[in-house]
């Protein structure tokens, strides 16, 4: 929330922002997050003209947060709200300079390998799906674990994007750019059930494919928080000791490494994943300590015998 005097002092600025991120196409997600992190940031400034501002403050706020043990993904998304809201006063002509260009973002862990669930955990964690909405909410985790989508892209989708006749579905991903992806046969039979159960929108104009039991298109929250519900009970029985740190994303993060181990090539999972770069679907060719185990066991290890010979006194 932005508090009232930050809202009032810096209301034209924070307008603009509002105003570029719009036509920008930034989704109401990012938006929001970019909004609390640059209201942050204003306080952090204690009334400053923003013109004023100076690289210094902005290595102070940034710095401050990670004191107060924000992880460096977070402090690199500060960074950013940041950089990208000075970019739009400049280009808005309401400032000249950027204080947050030439600021190093801060190095994430780059060689741990993404949490994943392997294909017989992808399927328990289907079977864990339950409730009043189970067809809807099995389609959405389906997207996610064996079409790879990001969560905002199925928050995104509209019914007129899926084609049942040609099994292709249009999405919208990040960069505002479109990719038409196949859908697999058994994907495609339950997002046609779904489409069927859908509830009646209250309004008629309503395209979202996914919506809530209000009739209303299902938020990127909702969609979280009943794949955080999902995976509490996919893991109820295991020991808490073993309980890995699941979330929605990690449903991609499992298509992705799946489609690897399954021979399909780096720049084809790039196009599926819609990755802008083919440096960021790298990430998903770690392998397990199993598979190191199995490669391991393929060395015929020979050791050399040595003939000992007895010690005389």
């Amino acid at each position: 929330m932005i508090s009232e005097e930050i809202r009032e002092q810096y209301a034209e600025e924070l307008e603009a922002f509002h105003i570029w991120m719009k036509d920008a196409g930034y989704t109401g997600y990012t938006v929001k997050s970019y909004t609390g992190d640059v209201a942050e940031f204003l306080v952090s400034i204690k009334g400053k003209p923003v013109d004023q501002v100076k690289k210094l403050h902005v290595l102070s706020y940034l710095s401050q947060a990670r004191e107060r043990g924000v992880s460096d993904a977070t402090r690199n998304r500060k960074h950013a709200a940041i950089h990208c809201f000075y970019k739009s006063l400049i280009e808005l002509e309401l400032v000249t300079a950027n204080p947050a260009f030439g600021i190093k973002k801060s190095k994430t862990e780059k060689n741990r390998a993404p949490v994943f669930l392997d294909e017989s955990g992808l399927e328990r964690f289907l079977q864990s799906v339950e409730g009043k909405y189970r067809t809807r909410n099995l389609a959405i985790f389906l997207l996610m674990g064996y079409m790879g989508l990001r969560v905002g892209e199925v928050h995104a989708l509209n019914c007129k994007d899926y084609n049942a006749d040609r099994r292709t579905l249009d999405v919208f991903g990040k960069g505002r750019k479109w990719r038409t992806l196949p859908v697999p046969e058994m994907v495609a039979d339950l997002l046609s059930q779904a489409l069927e159960e859908r509830l009646a929108p209250w309004r008629s104009k309503e395209e979202a494919l996914f919506v809530s039991q209000k009739g209303k298109r299902l938020s990127i929250r909702s969609i979280q928080l009943i794949s955080t519900e999902t995976f509490e009970r996919f893991q109820e029985q295991s020991p808490s000791t073993q309980r890995q740190n699941y979330s929605s994303h990690k449903l991609r993060h499992s298509f992705a490494t799946m489609m690897l181990r399954r021979g399909a090539d780096l720049r084809t999972v790039q196009e599926l994943l819609g990755h802008s770069s083919i440096q960021t679907t790298t990430v998903y060719t770690h392998v397990t300590s199993r598979e190191k185990e199995e490669a391991m066991a393929l060395l015929d290890v020979k050791i050399p015998t040595f003939n000992v010979q007895p010690i005389h006194e």
